[in-house]
């Protein structure tokens, strides 16, 4: 069986599709590589790039997607809402079939030295390709994001695993490694108001939040869900609020288990979701899981098709883009 892994690089320009173009592009003309998805997002204003194929071709892909990147996209100028330090801000590799972790690790070294050589973008290692601890949550890396990079890199904790402590004003840093299938998952709230999604997103993280007492001392209090980093955030072209989630093992949280988290929370608060929406691709199994749920017992001899479809309908997937199951579930893209 050939190896095959899977790239999902995000990089920080959402709004120019001729950027978007551009990049896409750089990735199409590498042998061995199949495109499966761009999703640019005007607020967040970053694309999240989605590519499969044969460990060497991913790796060649992901590294001129890095160098377009990095010669169109101005980091000096850059505004949105998601947490970012760098125009090719993240390059994750997973192993889908025939592939290991390690080998993925191995793809992410080589990936970072070659783009700290060539393109002179300080490198970081996280998840399972982390060398440090502290490294291997991205939260932790990003912390002060670009804003904040310069006065991080001249930090000797923060050296970058690959590359010079110099800082690249126009591309920032890069932060790469492997990980397991992740799902992008952003569940829509009824309010505009930031904060409440914020404020969601601090109870069901599994971080949670820390607070300080009365006597001054800081306290961390977990939040309800497993394998869950979340965080609140606004989208202005549909002047609504969304907690954007990050579902690290859906086997452990699936997204109709955050999804009702998330509405537990929001009635507490005054509020209710509206609907949710898939950044990327998903497993066939989250969305057969999630129609189940919502499948009444004397029903549950139904098509996989028919799980997906309620799936679809009772979390509201289509609310803001019509959710296409041949375009969003990977198995089908494959």
């Amino acid at each position: 069986m050939n190896k095959l892994i899977e790239c999902v690089p995000n990089f920080s320009e959402g709004r120019d599709i001729k950027i978007i173009d551009a990049i896409s592009k750089s990735i199409i003309e590498v042998e061995n590589v199949k495109l499966l998805s761009v999703e640019p997002d005007k607020d967040y204003n970053r694309t999240v790039v989605t590519f499969i194929g044969e460990p060497q071709a991913v790796k060649e892909a992901a590294f001129r997607a890095t160098k377009t990147a990095s010669q169109l996209i101005d980091m000096t100028k850059h505004k949105g809402e998601h947490p970012r330090m760098g125009a090719t801000d993240v390059v994750p590799f997973i192993p889908i079939t025939g592939a290991t972790m390690e080998d993925c690790v191995k793809i992410s070294n080589e990936y970072g030295k070659r783009a700290a050589e060539e393109l002179n973008i300080p490198i970081y290692l996280y998840e399972e390709a982390a060398q440090i601890p502290e490294r291997k949550n991205l939260a932790n890396i990003r912390k002060g994001e670009y804003e904040g990079l310069q006065s991080k890199l001249a930090d000797p904790q923060w050296k970058p695993d690959f590359g010079s402590s110099n800082f690249n004003a126009k591309s920032g840093a890069t932060v790469t490694g492997a990980r397991v299938f992740l799902i992008a998952y952003n569940v829509n709230l009824t309010t505009n108001n930031k904060d409440i999604a914020h404020e969601i997103a601090l109870k069901i993280r599994e971080s949670g939040k820390t607070i300080k007492k009365e006597n001054g001392e800081t306290v961390k209090i977990p939040g309800s869900l497993k394998s869950v980093k979340a965080m609140g955030v606004l989208l202005e072209r549909f002047d609504i609020a969304q907690v954007s989630i990050n579902l690290t093992n859906f086997n452990i949280t699936p997204p109709h288990v955050a999804f009702e988290e998330v509405k537990k929370e929001a009635q507490k608060l005054g509020n209710n979701v509206t609907g949710s929406e898939i950044v990327g691709l998903i497993p066939k199994e989250a969305l057969v899981l999630a129609g189940k749920f919502y499948t009444p017992d004397h029903m549950k001899n139904i098509k996989e098709e028919e799980y997906i479809a309620r799936a679809i309908e009772a979390l509201g997937l289509s609310q803001l883009d019509r959710f296409d199951p041949k375009k969003k579930i990977i198995e089908y893209m494959i």
